[in-house]
């Protein structure tokens, strides 16, 4: 039985705010296990962005996002496959396009069977807003690049090659200057790293951090993390820097006489000293995991 205890995995769209024209995010309010999640609207239709855990979420969020249309045309897309992310999606069937990349859709069939299992099992809570999930199938993919006409706004879905996970996926809002990154961005809490082996290898930090040198670059003026409170450019930044102080305090000692267990231990002490208001340690020492198998 599930014994980790955690909160209800909630989404609540009375948390949503606009953070630019006709672009709402429901926020998480840093919940664990929730995701930020936007609906973005054209002239005649919508765009939403991640589902929240389960069909309850899901049931909710489509409820906000049909009486944010206005009987303009929905379309969905999720970040990337996590159950938080994409696992509410099949709500959607029949009320909206969904549409991702195809290695997204690819971990969708291939893992989405074991993180449904493995979610179920970390609190009785995940397991209950996880009852009959039905793992979802895109309506339309594509293999790097997908520019969605919304009328009188295009909203570029970019697949980024792995990163937090093989089939990442940033959405822009280029009219309104908005970027959401899904998990390779959280604001508040350290990176995570689904690093399972043998079962999940796919998460790549050396990748990760080239991904978010080039996020920063574009410099966009709004950034909607996967989990955790909007921001600015800097949030891109502070994440590039803590990557590669991870790396880097990982590859001093990967080459020495130590073990992993005692690399990560010290690793995880230096940075909570540089970060000691940030959540999330556990996932640290599954970051030092995945750069010493760099």
């Amino acid at each position: 039985m599930p014994d980790l205890e955690l909160p209800e995995p909630v989404v609540h769209p009375a948390h949503a705010r606009e953070v630019a024209r006709d672009v709402v995010v429901i926020e998480n309010r840093n919940v664990p296990l929730v995701p930020n999640i936007g609906v973005i609207g054209g002239t005649h239709s919508v765009l939403v962005v991640d589902t929240g855990m389960g069909p309850r979420n899901a049931e909710k969020v489509l409820a906000f996002a049909a009486e944010h249309a206005r009987a303009r045309r929905i379309y969905l897309t999720t970040t990337h496959f996590h159950p938080e992310h994409a696992f509410g999606a099949r709500t959607f069937a029949g009320e909206a396009t969904y549409l991702i990349n195809r290695a997204q859709a690819e971990d969708l069939t291939a893992k989405g069977p074991g993180y449904l299992q493995m979610f179920r099992g970390l609190a009785e809570t995940t397991a209950r807003y996880l009852e009959d999930v039905e793992l979802p199938a895109p309506d339309v993919t594509y293999d790097d690049a997908y520019d969605l006409d919304l009328g009188g706004r295009v909203v570029h879905l970019r697949a980024t090659g792995p990163a937090h996970s093989r089939g990442d996926q940033i959405i822009t809002v280029p009219d309104a200057d908005v970027l959401f990154t899904g998990d390779l961005v959280e604001a508040g809490q350290f990176a995570i790293f689904p690093w399972f082996p043998p079962h999940d290898t796919d998460v790549s930090g050396v990748r990760w951090i080239e991904v978010m040198r080039r996020l920063s670059e574009s410099g966009p003026r709004t950034v909607v993390p996967g989990h955790g409170d909007v921001g600015g450019p800097s949030l891109l930044a502070e994440v590039r820097a803590y990557l590669e102080e991870l790396r880097d305090e990982t590859w001093k000692r990967r080459d020495s006489a130590l073990d992993e267990e005692t690399i990560a231990a010290e690793v995880e002490a230096v940075l909570i000293d540089r970060h000691p208001d940030w959540s999330g340690r556990d996932w640290i020492a599954k970051g030092v995991g995945c750069f010493c198998a760099a």
